[in-house]
């Protein structure tokens, strides 16, 4: 996500001509302009070929899970996982 932020920031920068982003021409830097995005597709096909885009999505049901269970135990009044009462 960071590198389609920094690309948006670097043409907007171009459109407005902002610093030296500002002074590159479509004819001769549009490689410059676009390395964002190529470094955005290279990041998520590289996640997705790992697995660890799938990694993170299951890291987060489980807490989901975890966080359901532990208050539905909680509304029971036996308490969070893990925790006796004395």
């Amino acid at each position: 996500m960071w590198f389609v932020l920094i690309g948006v920031a670097m043409l907007v920068m171009n459109f407005v001509g902002f610093g030296p982003i500002g002074e590159w021409t479509w004819r001769e830097d549009w490689w410059l302009m676009l390395l964002p995005f190529a470094c955005a597709v290279a990041w998520w096909t590289w996640s997705d070929m790992t697995g660890m885009t799938q990694r993170k999505a299951m890291a987060k049901e489980d807490l989901k899970r975890d966080n359901r269970r532990d208050e539905s135990l909680s509304k029971l009044g036996l308490g969070p996982k893990g925790k006796k009462k004395r």
